[in-house]
């Protein structure tokens, strides 16, 4: 047994971590890029913390999924007004922005040098700018990954910008900056961290830890998901969702995801598709069809014995079967009222080529089987 483990320098979990921020802030920077969302009031107590502690600021806005242009005019801006630090706040968009913008703030090339399928995958060459990462949704666990998530409308595919030297020297999670999510968005980042719980679980890279920190988030998604969703002020359902986020962080960070991440890779690039609805219709059939190609070609696989595990967390019961875990991820999705993919606009015409190009995404190779261009058609067909 060999494995490897990687995180953020530092994590503070729980209510009011948000409040510890500035103080880290100002032992790491004089002057910050705080990378927020669209909407950059809710970020205004944290920058008002800031500046209390002496940290000056600019403030950098991602209206949406961040692309490789936008990363560019934020590096841009960072080095017009010599940010020596940087601090990501909101949902995994803001975060992953942030992310690769603190990188490039050091590191001299062009994005496209470093970044992996559709660029030349160099190393950087230093580390980045110090990071910090303050969530605001519960379900990318992005706080703690060491890859930022760029969309390259010219390729028409979502690509990581990835390297060790990008983990966040600072990592608070506060479940009460998620209490007025509005469903819609609990749900579909709900259902992402459920993703990135069970894919790592699965995959061909699982490790001792990684299992621990899947199993313990998976329960809390069990439990809390549809909580948080129903009453989003909800406590103890919020606290839930949000560690759970961290854990499939931690673990997809150090044991990679599968097929559902195979597909939402290219689908982002291509569609107008919110990453973690996209997810969330794939996950119940990107389980079946795992299961049932392990049950044709290794049928007595550790991986089966794991899928029976997650059916058994997910559903309470000791006895659950595989299938029973896959019909209640089903009827998760359906009760969370998440859009089959057909609703952003793809059509069975596109199934041919999404196929090819999840078969190429960096996710597809952790996944527990290798699936042949028909059984990848099959599964993304079902979730039209």
């Amino acid at each position: 047994m060999r494995f490897e483990f990687a995180s953020a320098a530092r994590i503070i979990f729980g209510p009011g971590a948000v409040r510890e921020v500035a103080r880290a802030a100002r032992a790491l920077g004089q002057r910050a890029l705080l990378v927020t969302g669209r909407q950059t009031r809710p970020s205004a107590g944290l920058a008002a913390d800031l500046e209390a502690a002496g940290v000056s600021l600019v403030t950098f806005s991602v209206p949406a999924e961040p692309t490789v242009e936008l990363v560019r005019e934020g590096r841009s801006l960072g080095r017009a007004e010599r940010c020596d630090l940087v601090i990501g706040f909101g949902g995994g968009s803001a975060l992953d922005a942030a992310k690769a913008i603190a990188a490039l703030l050091t590191n001299n090339r062009d994005v496209m040098d470093y970044l992996e399928v559709i660029g030349a995958g160099q190393a950087l060459s230093a580390p980045g700018a110090p990071f910090i990462a303050v969530p605001t949704t519960a379900g990318t666990g992005t706080e703690v990954t060491r890859n930022a998530v760029l969309a390259s409308p010219a390729h028409r595919v979502k690509v990581s910008l990835r390297s060790p030297l990008m983990l966040a020297r600072l990592a608070a999670i506060d479940p009460e900056l998620t209490c007025d999510l509005p469903p819609a968005i609990t749900a579909r980042t709900g259902l992402d961290a459920l993703t990135q719980l069970i894919e790592p679980y699965v995959s061909n890279r699982a490790n001792p830890l990684t299992d621990g920190y899947c199993l313990e988030g998976m329960k809390r998604v069990a439990r809390s998901l549809r909580r948080a969703y129903h009453d989003g002020h909800d406590a103890e359902a919020r606290e839930d969702m949000s560690l759970a986020s961290l854990l499939g962080g931690l673990s997809l960070a150090n044991a990679g995801l599968g097929v559902v991440h195979g597909f939402a890779a290219p689908i982002g690039g291509m569609f107008p598709a919110p990453h973690g609805a996209v997810c969330a219709a794939l996950l119940p059939h990107g389980m079946e069809i795992n299961i049932r190609v392990l049950r044709a070609r290794e049928p007595g696989s550790e991986t089966l014995r794991r899928y029976e595990m997650v059916a058994r967390i997910l559903t309470g019961r000791p006895d659950a079967t595989v299938e029973e875990g896959v019909q209640w991820v089903s009827e998760l999705v359906n009760e969370l009222q998440i859009p089959p993919l057909r609703t952003y606009g793809i059509e069975s015409s596109d199934i041919p080529t999404l196929a090819e190009k999840a078969s190429q995404a960096s996710s597809m190779r952790a996944n527990p089987v290798v699936l042949t261009a028909e059984e990848l058609r099959e599964a993304l067909t079902r979730a039209l």
